[in-house]
């Protein structure tokens, strides 16, 4: 028997029949946490809070700019008169 097993990083779910049934009562739950949506067992998707979508745009900027320093940290920095700018 083949199983597929998918990790679900939320501590509550809901189906996608139920998310029909009361949207309002999932996304007040994901104002303090993740909700994942369930289809069929398997998740189709994550309702989270503004405040937290903020925060991972946050964090991939923060990780973007580590990357650039990372690729720019081993170059010669160029001596700049500020007279000639």
């Amino acid at each position: 028997m083949n199983h597929i097993f998918q990790r679900v990083e939320a501590d509550l779910a809901i189906s996608v029949t139920d998310l029909k049934k009361n949207p309002a009562a999932a996304f007040e739950e994901a104002k303090t946490q993740a909700v994942a949506v369930l289809s069929h067992a398997r998740v189709i998707g994550y309702i989270i809070s503004p405040e937290a979508y903020d925060g991972f745009l946050e964090m991939a900027e923060d990780l973007h700019d580590i990357a650039q320093i990372e690729r720019t940290k081993h170059e010669k920095p160029i001596p700049v008169d500020i007279n000639d700018l």
